[in-house]
């Protein structure tokens, strides 16, 4: 069997993978441990991104005439690549989170949603918060106001409800009444 054809099934792969996928991050692993390894990989499994080791050459071929054509000056070295197809940040967020841990993992670029980054730029995009966290957030900043008038409309009602608020008032009203007449 030729060269050519042992080689067109992982191009395919690597096509196939980064076909739909919403980000796409490379990654130098040399000087990992097998134990960083074994930790990275699970971590990544966990957030639901498929991350494998491929020749350089395997993945220029794979990468040209796509999004990921933007990758092609950072494939010097070993190099590995982490493809999420769910969410757009995830990749950034594990590998970057990682990479404080084990100083030897460069992050060497990556597209997310169709831009190039740079090593710069993913870990700028590694800071930004899950979709699900941020409608979280969103939820609780839209919950808030609301628990807060209820709490104060229960308080109000173990205070005496509708007459609390109206014995106030009454005090303020009495005083006016009598300046009224002094001012005659």
């Amino acid at each position: 069997m030729a060269k050519v054809e042992l080689k067109k099934p992982v191009i395919e792969e690597i096509s196939a993978a980064i076909k739909d996928a919403q980000s796409v991050v490379l990654v130098d692993y040399r000087g990992l441990t097998v134990e960083q390894d074994t930790e990275l990989r699970r971590q990544l499994r966990e957030a639901g991104i498929n991350y494998k080791v491929y020749k350089n050459t395997m993945m220029n071929f794979a990468f040209k005439g796509t999004d990921c054509e933007a990758l092609l000056p950072y494939l010097e070295g070993p190099s590995a690549l982490a493809i999420s197809t769910e969410d757009a940040t995830a990749p950034a967020r594990v590998l970057c989170k990682f990479a404080k841990t084990a100083d030897k993992l460069e992050v060497k670029g990556g597209i997310v949603e169709g831009t190039a980054y740079d090593a710069n730029g993913i870990i700028s995009i590694s800071k930004i918060p899950s979709r699900e966290e941020l409608i979280s957030r969103l939820l609780g900043s839209m919950q808030s106001p609301i628990t807060n008038f209820a709490r104060v409309m229960n308080q109000l009602a173990e205070k005496g409800g509708a007459s609390a608020c109206e014995a106030p008032a009454a005090e303020e009203a009495a005083p006016v009444a009598e300046e009224a007449p002094a001012a005659e």
